[in-house]
């Protein structure tokens, strides 16, 4: 039976301590006016806070980057402010400047960026500004890890083992390692997102682990320090979402289960967590509530929980003290506008609903998912991409089906920042129909650019395992065979993909035909050339190209086409191009098939979208025209992903190397990459060295020739 939780007042703490003065303002708290709020973040979540300050008639002032001048966000507002510089939103003074030059009333911090920066809330709140979170002593106590560690151990939360001391000599953090046992978690204190965060397994790699953890922390956060948590082998990652307000109120809004992850940040997150004993669940909501409490917490907030499958105990691991990614999950399982509750927080107001009505909300609701949509490639360890988005079609969306996005098609998705798009939400009756509806949302979403995660998504949705519930942390390594397994191109798409490209040729060449055919929506004259087009697929490590495949295509009758191929019987195909769709539909003897086809011409890839999956082909040049043209052989050469800076170079020239070897170190996005080495060889040449700027294709290393 459902034990109801009443709300919970800081008279009522668990522990039986008593607010006081000296934890929170004594004051009684006011109702002050807020009309007007600068946004002092980006992308979907400043789109996200300006929806809803709009639509209770507040007005929003926007920043944006030099990079960012033409992004949704930038143009969404009429005061609109250019901080130049790409690293800006950091800069605290200046964005406080701008909101009092605008006469802003409030600062809304979004998530990232400045959000949890305990100094830029007190200095928001010291300038006479509403900032819209929590006060800012709140933010500093739950900041440090191994302050909030302390905190939560007095307040009666569970902690996992580890150490959360000053001392930081390398050998000492060791020494502590050893006593905890492997393996164990190194974590930068101020960090998050899972940056500056490395597992070691074993003793002998730990010095470098701690190596890369502190640089990674260092570039991301100014603060390298780090504390070694044990490391749950099977872990679950369960966060609470809780809220305050001034009066002493304190309600958690259900949990969130945000265990598929990869490099420890989040991709999949779900209300209510699967498989979770309802005494369990009420247990954590109710230390998620003692946590917040122990810190005088106001506005949204998430305590997040490590949750041992083996021992089904759980243990305290942060607590973000913002408005999380993932908060559409929460809104859809109890029908609030959480951005809503944070304006109404910081005004004085009183939170909206009891725990009761809360339980009652959650019951009705049933189940949502929320996807990550990323421009990063799964098969290369999930690096971010980037690029312009040229193409961009999205499911329908209802009141059980909802976008957050921060990028139309046309729109550049740039280095300098996170690479998500957007957030794909759905909610069902149950955990099974919110499944089957995440996976049709997903096949009917296509995006040409950047590579996304779409596709590892969609293979995610039919999962046995994560179908069943049966989630961990480390379930993409655990089930990489099945999560990285993909089809093969079928012979139909090279058709049609030989055929889109003719067709686009044919109607350069020829803007304006003279002789429209009845019907008709290409075919140039029955005279033209054959043309031979040379298509590969690109390897899943992005390593090399399949082997060429040459498709000869021929117009021999109105949208009437031959392809040939070596090895293959030719085919006759029909075939009618909507060049405002770019949707090819062909008529094959066996099937009607319809092909969304897009040609990224400046790195000749082709993107084709069939029966709601995505495939990349290459249009390669035979070898005789790449000789001819002087194109450069970058065959024994490891190339730069994505733009990026080098930070380290691992090897020297003439070193003798390993398959898997780390190479080269680069930052992009925010985020340490190790290039490794694809193959055993020798270094001839290392191209660039650390402070290097280099973009996407650059070669970083080149290995020796073997000789044949």
């Amino acid at each position: 039976m459902l034990r109801r939780l009443p709300v919970l007042s800081r008279t009522q703490y668990r522990t039986g301590k008593r607010w006081t003065a000296s934890a929170a303002s004594a004051s009684t708290p006011t109702r002050t006016p807020l009309s007007s709020i600068l946004i002092a973040n980006r992308g979907e979540i400043a789109l996200r806070v300006g929806r809803t300050a709009s639509e209770h008639g507040i007005r929003t002032t926007t920043l944006y980057t030099d990079p960012d001048a033409r992004s949704q966000h930038a143009l969404s507002s009429p005061f609109a402010v250019n901080l130049g510089d790409p690293s800006q939103y950091l800069d605290g003074d200046r964005i406080i400047q701008v909101a009092k030059q605008h006469g802003c009333q409030a600062i809304h911090p979004g998530y990232g960026f400045l959000s949890e920066n305990a100094a830029f809330a007190k200095n928001c709140t010291e300038a006479g500004l509403n900032f819209i979170g929590p006060p800012w002593k709140a933010i500093e106590a739950m900041g440090n890890k191994s302050r909030s560690k302390e905190i939560m151990i007095e307040a009666g939360v569970p902690c996992i083992p580890g150490y959360h001391g000053s001392n930081q000599d390398p050998q000492y953090l060791k020494d502590q390692a050893e006593k905890i046992g492997y393996p164990v978690l190194l974590k930068a204190v101020k960090g998050g997102g899972g940056k500056g965060m490395r597992i070691a397994r074993t003793s002998d790699e730990f010095m470098d682990k701690l190596t890369s953890a502190k640089s990674e922390a260092m570039s991301s956060f100014g603060d390298d320090v780090m504390l070694v948590e044990k490391y749950i082998t099977t872990p679950r990652h369960i966060e609470v979402q809780v809220f305050a307000d001034k009066h002493g109120n304190c309600v958690a809004l259900g949990e969130r289960d945000c265990s598929i992850q990869r490099r420890h940040q989040k991709i999949l997150e779900e209300s209510p967590a699967p498989h979770l004993d309802e005494s369990v669940r009420q247990d954590l909501w109710e230390k998620a509530r003692a946590a917040a409490l122990a810190v005088g917490y106001e506005g949204a907030g998430t305590v997040e929980f490590i949750f041992d499958n083996d021992s089904g105990e759980f243990f305290f691991m942060e607590m973000n003290t913002r408005l999380q990614v993932e908060h559409p999950v929460t809104e859809m399982v109890t029908g609030q506008d959480l951005v809503y509750w944070q304006i109404l927080v910081a005004k004085g107001g009183q939170l909206p609903l009891t725990q009761e009505e809360i339980h009652q909300e959650i019951k009705q609701r049933g189940h949502a998912i929320e996807a990550r949509i990323y421009a990063e490639n799964p098969d290369m360890n999930f690096i971010p991409d980037s690029g312009r988005l040229l193409h961009l079609r999205t499911p329908s969306t209802t009141d059980t089906v909802r976008i957050d996005a921060g990028f139309v098609v046309g729109d550049e998705v740039s280095s300098y920042y996170d690479p998500m798009i957007a957030k794909l939400i759905v909610q069902a009756a149950d955990r099974s129909t919110a499944l089957q509806k995440l996976r049709a949302a997903l096949e009917a979403y296509e995006i040409a650019g950047p590579i996304t995660n779409i596709e590892f998504l969609k293979r995610m949705c039919v999962s046995q395992d994560f179908m069943a519930g049966d989630v961990e942390t480390g379930y993409i390594e655990k089930h990489r065979s099945e999560l990285f397994d993909k089809p093969e191109v079928p012979y139909e798409l090279y058709v049609q993909a030989a055929i889109s490209l003719y067709v686009t040729e044919q109607a350069n060449a020829h803007p304006e035909p003279a002789v429209k055919r009845p019907e008709q929506t290409v075919g140039f004259g029955y005279a033209a050339q054959p043309r031979e087009f040379h298509l590969t697929q690109p390897s899943q490590d992005g390593a090399g190209h399949s082997t060429p495949m040459a498709m000869l295509v021929k117009e021999i009758g109105p949208n009437v086409f031959t392809t040939t191929t070596q090895g293959m019987e030719p085919i006759i195909v029909t075939s009618n191009f909507d060049h405002s769709q770019n949707v090819l539909q062909s008529f094959f003897p066996h099937s009607r098939i319809e092909t969304t086809f897009i040609q990224d011409t400046t790195s000749n890839t082709l993107i084709l979208f069939q029966h709601g999956r995505q495939y990349r082909l290459q249009l390669a040049l035979p070898k005789w025209a790449e000789k001819a043209l002087g194109m450069k052989d970058v065959t024994n050469s490891v190339l730069a992903p994505m733009p990026c800076k080098v930070l380290r170079v691992e090897v020297q020239e003439g070193a003798q190397v390993t398959k898997n070897q780390a190479l080269v170190v680069i930052e992009s996005m925010k985020m340490e990459t190790v290039i490794r080495a694809p193959h055993d060889g020798t270094i001839a040449k290392i191209v660039h060295r650390a402070g290097d700027l280099c973009k996407a294709g650059t070669a970083l290393v080149e290995f020796a020739e073997v000789a044949e």
